[in-house]
């Protein structure tokens, strides 16, 4: 155990000043949010998080504050840091300490920073723990399991955003590490089918115009990964006109790119082909220095995927004959020694919310609806969750898309009573089994259709499938990088 260098302040801003603007933004945001602001009606009354002790470790934005404030709606308490270093928008951190919560980010902090704000949000004033996680990426969770295992017993459990923290939960259960109960929001429908395709679809035009303010049209935009996140980066910028090429390693995801139009082939060849590069596969060294350094120049290269893992960016800072010249903040040329040059957006951390503000509030809405249901689960005390990895059912699913259909003036169709008979559903849903692929979505590493709510095995990395179904073995470990 490491001591813990947990400080008396009750928050660390950049910017108390920027509290008012921050306000008003998220007041903004609220009607763009109609999931959160419903949960709030619904559950506010009854306050389900009454004595919840949540430390949270994702990304500090205005969307991140209509999360925040809904949970201490419903009765917890909250204390919050972001989970990358260049994600927090200040003003938003600024309204939110303002508000009495005890929130640790700003934007540029460095590796020591970013690690000494998650160590404040682990005790209260009163020197009382945390008795539930909310995690996007895993590195609030890797701190308790590795430097405060003390606090572990007390944990109710934890809920995960992310596909990267998501891998890093399952890994842990398969070497029979995990020792409470986790629940997968990522593969939520609601989250990853939306926020993973359509934030993405609109974020990552965003941050790479704000960046450069280059015209995407008749460019070759290279996109590593053709998973939800690399689907809705592809859309984005094939709608812009631009030419898009495909790398993937999984034949299912290469299929899917060809059928949609898209050239898949290897990053080796696509590498003196392209104008823009974006990496979306959640893995190590996709782009590597051989493919640096047959790029064009002037080639943009960045990442949308959770860590900065993705792109070696060191073989570029290190090679001394190098030279790095920062154009504006997020954004660095870095100039061969025959003038050939590459841009780096975000130090190829999240180019999204490095170079932008990240998904737009209404999708955002879907996530985080999903996470203040995970959590109101977890922290019931009449749920008997086992320790694993769970999702939430898919009834709740269903109700986090109902909760935003009135913002876009959808009407369901409702099925009759022969028509519910016919299809072997209930009227009131779910109306889909759990193995159900919307839009032909493959599977999370780590877990499979239709036995998802099984927990992997931790002698085998298997689950307990029905017969004649395979089970997929968990993912590797990804390593931990911001």
């Amino acid at each position: 155990m490491a001591p813990a260098t947990v400080s008396s302040v009750p928050y660390k801003v950049k910017d108390m000043s920027l509290a008012d603007w921050g306000r008003k933004e998220i007041e903004l945001a609220e009607n763009e949010m109609p999931g959160l602001m419903s949960l709030r009606k619904k559950y506010g009354a009854t306050k389900p998080l009454q004595g919840a002790r949540i430390a949270g470790c994702l990304h500090m934005t205005i969307q991140t504050a209509v999360l925040i404030e809904t949970l201490t709606a419903l009765g917890a308490t909250v204390r919050w840091s972001s989970c990358n270093i260049f994600s927090t928008q200040d003003h938003a951190a600024a309204a939110i300490a303002k508000a009495g919560v005890a929130v640790f980010a700003w934007k540029g902090m460095n590796e020591e920073e970013f690690d000494w704000c998650i160590e404040q949000t682990l005790f209260w004033p009163d020197g009382q723990p945390l008795n539930l996680i909310l995690d996007d990426g895993g590195d609030l969770t890797a701190m308790c399991y590795n430097r405060f295992p003390e606090l572990l017993a007390g944990i109710r459990g934890i809920s995960e955003e992310t596909t990267t923290g998501v891998h890093r939960l399952y890994q842990m259960h398969k070497e029979g590490k995990l020792t409470m109960p986790a629940i997968n929001v990522n593969d939520s429908v609601t989250k990853s089918k939306f926020d993973n395709l359509y934030g993405c679809r609109e974020s990552l035009a965003d941050g790479i115009k704000r960046a450069t303010d280059i015209m995407v049209a008749g460019k070759v935009v290279v996109v590593c990964g053709y998973g939800d996140v690399g689907k809705g980066c592809a859309h984005a910028m094939k709608s812009l006109g631009a030419r898009v090429i495909v790398t993937e390693i999984d034949p299912i995801n290469a299929l899917q790119a060809a059928m949609e139009g898209y050239q898949v082939t290897t990053m080796e060849e696509a590498a003196p082909l392209g104008d823009i590069f974006v990496t979306a596969t959640g893995c190590v060294d996709v782009i590597r220095r051989e493919h640096l350094d047959v790029m064009k120049n002037e080639s943009i290269v960045c990442n949308i995927g959770h860590f900065d893992s993705e792109i070696e960016i060191a073989y570029l800072k290190n090679r001394k004959d190098i030279k790095r010249i920062e154009i504006k903040p997020q954004v660095d040329k870095f100039v061969y020694p025959n003038g050939k040059a590459i841009l780096v957006l975000a130090e190829g951390r999240l180019v999204n919310l490095g170079c932008a503000t990240g998904h737009p509030s209404f999708v955002m809405s879907n996530s985080f609806s999903n996470q203040v249901l995970a959590q109101i689960a977890l922290w019931d005390k009449n749920a008997k969750f086992e320790v694993g990895v769970h999702m939430l059912p898919k009834k709740l699913d269903e109700e986090v898309a109902r909760l935003h259909l009135d913002k876009l003036g959808v009407k369901l169709t409702k099925l009759s009573s022969k028509q519910a008979d016919y299809l072997g559903v209930s009227a009131e849903g779910p109306y889909k089994p759990e193995h159900y692929r919307y839009w032909c979505r493959s599977r999370p590493a780590g877990r499979t259709d239709p036995a998802e709510f099984q927990p992997l095995n931790p002698a085998s990395g298997r689950r307990t499938t029905p017969a004649g179904l395979r089970a997929a073995p968990a993912t590797t470990r990804i390593r931990r990088r911001r």
